[in-house]
């Protein structure tokens, strides 16, 4: 109550409000935490740490803690398994999943994927994150129908759960041989700038929105 009190002299003083104002235009924007659980792609193996794109963004914004709990050769089992403990230390505000490639490439039921995607949505949630989803996809020599299955897991969760889907990145990436490595799976270091620019928007937007929420 005080203060309401100390804020209604100062706006009769609009000589003494002005220096207020100016010191709340030119704050920094407040900093946010993200966390990162993916596979290979988000550790992106094969390539030095200093290269990668999750290093890019952290230098595009400076004023964020971005944290990357990315693993090779993760499933979404292991990420729902390590999840609570990375939420506990991190205590996050936009979480982004990015995994299901290994689930995949092992053939594993795109409900069995479905299942602990949604389990770590509420996990990210319940702890009071705002979540994003990186779709994932499988070669087309997968068949078409368990193809078709599987990519419709990430955008059946982005329309049920009300999280941010964000666009597979690989799709720019991987029909250039010059931006992929000798095994044909994982982008080169040529490659990790490109990521960068394809994936800063939508990180901005996510933790600008948590800022102004």
């Amino acid at each position: 109550m005080a203060l309401l009190f100390k804020f209604a002299s100062l706006c009769c003083r609009p000589v003494a409000l002005l220096p207020l104002l100016v010191i709340l235009l030119t704050a920094p924007a407040q900093a946010a935490t993200l966390l990162i659980v993916g596979d290979s792609l988000g550790a992106s193996y094969g390539v030095n740490e200093k290269d990668g794109w999750v290093e890019g963004l952290r230098n595009a914004l400076p004023q964020h803690t971005l944290i990357n709990a990315s693993v090779s050769g993760e499933t979404s089992g292991g990420g729902l398994r390590r999840l609570p403990s990375l939420l506990s230390s991190a205590s996050p505000d936009v979480v982004l999943i990015e995994l299901g490639g290994n689930d995949g490439l092992r053939g594993f039921p795109p409900q069995q994927l479905k299942n602990n995607l949604t389990k770590m949505i509420a996990l990210a949630k319940q702890a009071g994150a705002k979540v994003m989803l990186s779709e994932v996809m499988v070669p087309p020599n997968y068949g078409p129908r368990y193809e078709k299955a599987f990519t419709s897991v990430y955008q059946q969760l982005a329309e049920d759960k009300s999280v941010t889907l964000v666009p597979f990145f690989m799709t720019v990436i991987a029909p250039h041989p010059e931006l992929m490595q000798r095994d044909g799976i994982h982008p080169n270091t040529v490659a990790q700038p490109k990521i960068t620019a394809f994936m800063l928007p939508f990180i901005k937007h996510a933790l600008d929105e948590v800022n102004n929420s």
